[in-house]
């Protein structure tokens, strides 16, 4: 097995472990409020996560950036309520084109919290090799494959209970929403950092 391959699968491994399944669920809440129509725009959303959860991985990994991994354990769930939160909050179907850069800008921001969540599992794999370059861009490529699966399961999943289980979009974005709040609030309160 090549290092890309070796690190790719790690990432793709990394991303689909249930044991971290908050970053799942931040996904899924991404996601939440979308269409398969409208999957140019969940491509910008993950994409502009991915920028910034690559950015502080490789700042954190380099040991250029340091933060406390429970202050970060913490906002990691305080994003996916905010972002639920946006989704409940949201009442018209019709999103303006500022509000969509404020989702852009929300997700890029986000996405640099949950990179310095992964810094820490890849530095400790990163501790042996001479070159970082290379399996940090493979880890990389290995989390976003894995995140776009995750959105194409959430993006049909969304496609049969709205087109085909006829459940109104709105009660559908309703119901993963709340329950992604639900989620977020109990994993908050086990991560306080004070």
């Amino acid at each position: 097995m090549s290092l890309f391959e070796l690190y790719f699968t790690l990432g793709l491994q990394h991303i689909a472990d249930l044991k971290g399944y908050d970053h799942i669920l931040f996904i899924l809440i991404l996601c939440a409020v979308y269409s398969l129509k409208e999957w140019k725009r969940v491509l910008i959303l993950v994409t502009a996560f991915t920028i910034g959860h690559s950015l502080t991985l490789a700042l954190a990994t380099l040991d250029l950036v340091r933060v406390d991994g429970d202050l970060i354990e913490f906002l990691i769930p305080l994003t996916i309520f905010v972002t639920a939160l946006v989704n409940v909050i949201q009442r018209k179907q019709k999103v303006s084109a500022l509000q969509h850069y404020l989702k852009y800008g929300a997700a890029l921001f986000f996405g640099l919290i949950h990179g310095l969540g992964f810094s820490n599992y890849l530095r400790s794999l990163l501790g042996a090799e001479k070159g970082l370059v290379l399996p940090l861009f493979s880890f990389n490529v290995g989390i976003e494959v894995g995140q776009i699966l995750i959105v194409v399961i959430i993006m049909l999943l969304t496609k049969v209970v709205v087109d085909i289980l006829k459940l109104p979009s709105r009660e559908w974005h309703l119901l993963l929403s709340g329950a992604g709040m639900g989620i977020s609030l109990v994993l908050m309160a086990e991560r306080l950092p004070f």
